[in-house]
């Protein structure tokens, strides 16, 4: 017991020399230093004593692996973490990309509704369609989302004969139907929260349309 405990004391201070040589790059610094001031004298007896070369060898081949195996971790560490954010932007990058198609889509379908509703309407009322989709799916009572409002059941009669979905396949549908859509998605709305629009005699009068 006695020998392994001074056995650790000496290799805890060899260790204190080795790593300040290391870490300064001075290599004479044991040449400089008298070891003796380091490492105090011990005195074994003849069954105690053990080779300080073969130790030291030791210690440092100890040490050497230690640092590889802790270069080879942090190696391992980067590389995980690379590959980490790499997945994490592409994920980033495909979610970006299905909302733009997303909002694509339903620009188009709004466009090819308020073109086959209002495309002889000036513009305003070309918005203003637009804009009673929008109050819908804003509102509680209908779908939240605009191509469920387009095509729920008994709403839209372009929807309703498939007038709406030609146009919507062969981009039918004019620039002017675009920008509208484009402006009512994007919050323009010239008949506040009306959520109906016909040809009927009461309510905001924009074109041929009233909107109530």
């Amino acid at each position: 017991m006695k020998q392994h405990k001074i056995r650790r004391i000496i290799l805890s201070m060899y260790a204190v020399t080795f790593s300040v040589t290391m870490l300064t790059g001075f290599t004479s610094y044991a040449a400089e230093n008298n070891i003796s001031d380091i490492i105090p004298a011990v005195s074994l007896a003849e069954d105690e004593q053990w080779e300080m070369s073969d130790t030291a060898g030791q210690m440092c081949e100890e040490m050497v692996a230690a640092t590889k195996s802790a270069a080879g971790e942090a190696r391992q560490a980067y590389i995980a973490k690379v590959e980490e954010e790499k997945r994490k932007a592409e994920e980033k990058a495909a979610a970006e990309a299905a909302a733009k198609a997303a909002q694509q889509a339903d620009r188009e379908l709004l466009a090819a509704l308020i073109f086959c509703e209002a495309g002889n309407q000036p513009y305003e009322g070309q918005v203003a369609v637009g804009a009673v989709v929008m109050n819908r799916v804003k509102s509680s009572s209908y779908p939240d989302n605009i191509e469920d409002v387009i095509y729920q059941s008994g709403q839209f009669g372009p929807a309703m004969t498939g007038w709406l979905d030609s146009v919507l396949a062969s981009d039918g549908y004019t620039e002017s139907a675009m920008q509208a859509a484009a402006d009512a998605m994007a919050g323009s709305n010239p008949v506040g929260d009306c959520l109906y629009f016909g040809n009927g005699n009461w309510g905001l009068k924009i074109g041929d349309h009233y909107f109530h």
